[in-house]
């Protein structure tokens, strides 16, 4: 039979056995790096993945590579023209070295913290209100420089910073608010009159255009009036030219003699006499005819043979003498 004694001593020695080979054995996450110790000094990096230790003797520390968020917690900061604000920030930062993160510094958590705080004061400080809540972007950058240089040595690269809120006080905030609402109503009331400008000049430059193509219209309409009243007396005489040349053609072709001509005269005096007119027309031949019958009135007056003039001549003459 088998010792009882043994078998005791072979299951300790399994339960040992056992207990030392889980100790043994380490897990590191894909996110975290393992720093291992030997009785109390640091002796090598460990990866991501299995890893084995002497139990008793190493021990494995994992640090988180990932990327953290750090709450700034809102602290009261005096601006340059002593404006009390209430401010608070979040850090965004990573650590980039496990040996410096945790033997360089205790808590590089709290030691961010405080530090951005501390910054966070004096660059406010140097502001003004208006400045430091249009600057946020420059603030911003002005943090996470400095956070950067300061937590290099422990292995912690800061990615970013931003500042949530800067709030002042509420009599601050209402005359602010009244500032923001004059601002706006003045630039309605500028834009207002420029739109009403800009109106009035259209408006001008519309009449304006309108005349121009009025009077255009009334100068090319007078224009072709005359061009028409030009070609309709140009045709006129030209046909009154053409009929003129036409009669004396068929006159001359025609050959007529004087007493056709006589009697065409005397039913063109029959034509001009029948006229309503008071005027008395006297054909050019009839003055002939008339200064025929005074040569017979003066021979008539004189006496024959004596060379006497009749009673009346002789009272015309002795009127001119006297």
């Amino acid at each position: 039979m088998i010792d009882p004694g043994l078998i005791v001593l072979l299951i300790v020695i399994i339960f040992f056995t056992f207990i030392m080979g889980a100790m043994s054995l380490r897990i590191v996450r894909p996110y975290q790096r393992g720093l291992v110790e030997r009785l109390g000094r640091f002796h090598s990096r460990r990866n991501p993945g299995l890893n084995l230790i002497v139990p008793f003797v190493e021990t494995l520390v994992r640090v988180d590579m990932r990327e953290r968020v750090l709450d700034v917690p809102a602290q009261s900061i005096i601006t340059k023209d002593n404006v009390v604000v209430e401010v608070d920030a979040i850090i965004y930062c990573q650590v980039t070295d496990p040996f410096k993160a945790h033997y360089e510094i205790t808590d590089f958590i709290i030691a961010a913290v405080k530090l951005a705080q501390t910054n966070l004061r004096n660059t406010l400080g140097e502001m003004e209100l208006d400045q430091s809540l249009t600057s946020r972007d420059t603030i911003n950058e002005q943090l996470r420089t400095v956070l950067d240089n300061a937590t290099d040595k422990w292995g912690v690269k800061v990615n970013r910073v931003e500042i949530q809120r800067i709030d002042p006080p509420v009599d601050i905030t209402e005359a602010m608010s009244r500032q923001m609402k004059a601002e706006r109503d003045k630039r309605a009331a500028i834009l207002e009159a420029e739109g009403y400008k800009q109106a009035e000049i259209t408006r001008a430059e519309g009449s304006k255009q309108a005349a121009i193509l009025e009077a255009e219209g009334k100068a090319e309409a007078v224009k072709k009036v005359a061009d028409a009243e030009k070609y309709r007396k140009i045709a006129e005489a030209a046909g009154e030219a053409e009929a003129i040349i036409n009669v004396f053609s068929a006159i001359h072709k025609g050959a007529p003699d004087d007493k056709l001509i006589t009697l065409k005269y005397l039913e063109a005096l029959k034509g001009i006499a029948d006229g309503k007119s008071s005027k008395l027309f006297i054909p050019y031949e009839a003055s002939g005819v008339l200064a025929g019958l005074g040569s017979i009135a003066d021979v008539l007056r004189s006496e024959p043979g004596t060379g006497k003039h009749t009673r009346s001549d002789q009272g015309k003459k002795e009127d001119g003498t006297a």
